[in-house]
C-alpha cells in the first residue's frame, strides 16, 4: 500500500470516528440524568465513589445495572442478583445476534471489544448506520470506526457521570423527585423514531410492549424483559413467512 493510500484510509477512519461522536452526542446529553440517578442510588445503597463507575464500567448495560441496584442488600443476595443480570441483559443475545452478520469480515480479537460496548444506543445507531450504507452501496455496511467513536464516548460518558452521581449521591436525597427518570424512556423513544419504517413494520414492536407490559403487571421479578424479547421475535419470525 502507498503512502497516499495509507494517508487517505487515515483521514477516512477519523472522518468515520468523528461521524459517530456526532451522532452519538445529542444521545450523551440525554443520558446524563439517568447516570446521575445510577450513581446517586448506588451510593444510597452503600457502594462508595470508587465501586459506581468499576460497576457500571465492567458491567455495562444500564437495565441491568438499577435492576441490581433496586435488589441490593448489605450483606447483597449475590445469586438473585446475578439472575435478574442475566434476564435483564437477555435482550442483548437478540441484540448480537442481529449484529453478527455484520461483522463476519472482522476478525474475533476486534469483534469481542465492540459487543463489550454494545448496548441499546451504541447497537441502535451502528444498525442504523449499515442500514444508510448498505443503501448506498457502501462495502463493507458496517462502519468500525463509526460505531467505536460512538461506543467510547458512550462508556466515557456513562462511566463519568455515575461516577459524579456516587458522589452526589448523599447531597441529592430522592433523585425520583427531579424527574431525571424519565431520561431513559426519552433516550429509547428517539432511537425508536430513528428506525420507524412504518405501522407495518411495526408489529413486533406493538406485540413486545404489549406483552412486557402484562407480564411486568402481572408476573413478579424481572421476566417482563426476557417476555418481550421472545414474544417480539416470534412475532417478527411470524411475519417472514417463515413459520
Amino acid at each position: 500500500m502507498s503512502i497516499s493510500q495509507v494517508s487517505f484510509e487515515e483521514k477516512k477512519t477519523w472522518f468515520e470516528l468523528k461521524r459517530g461522536i456526532l451522532d452519538c452526542a445529542p444521545i450523551l446529553i440525554g443520558i446524563v440524568p439517568f447516570a446521575l440517578v445510577l450513581g446517586a442510588q448506588a451510593a444510597q445503597k452503600g457502594l462508595s465513589p470508587l465501586e459506581v463507575p468499576l460497576m457500571t464500567g465492567l458491567n455495562f448495560a444500564g437495565g441491568s445495572e438499577f435492576a441490581a441496584i433496586e435488589l441490593w442488600t448489605s450483606p447483597p443476595h449475590i445469586a438473585l442478583i446475578v439472575a435478574v443480570t442475566f434476564l435483564v441483559n437477555s435482550r442483548h443475545l437478540l441484540m448480537g445476534g442481529a449484529l453478527a452478520p455484520l461483522l463476519r469480515h472482522l476478525p474475533k480479537w476486534q469483534v469481542y471489544p465492540l459487543l463489550f460496548v454494545m448496548v441499546d444506543e451504541t447497537w441502535a445507531l451502528g444498525i442504523a448506520d449499515a442500514k444508510r450504507r448498505e443503501a448506498q452501496g457502501l462495502q463493507p455496511a458496517f462502519s468500525t470506526p463509526y460505531y467505536v467513536g460512538a461506543a467510547i464516548v458512550f462508556y466515557l460518558n456513562w462511566v463519568t457521570f455515575t461516577g459524579v452521581g456516587g458522589v452526589l449521591g448523599p447531597m441529592l436525597g430522592d433523585v425520583h423527585a427531579y424527574g431525571f427518570d424519565m431520561a431513559f424512556p426519552a433516550v429509547f423513544l428517539v432511537l425508536m423514531k430513528g428506525m420507524w419504517k412504518g405501522l407495518g413494520a411495526a408489529g413486533p414492536w406493538a406485540v413486545s410492549l404489549v406483552v412486557g407490559a402484562l407480564t411486568y403487571l402481572f408476573v413478579p421479578g424481572a421476566w417482563y424483559v426476557p417476555a418481550g424479547a421472545v414474544a417480539g421475535m416470534a412475532w417478527a419470525y411470524f411475519l417472514s413467512g417463515d413459520a
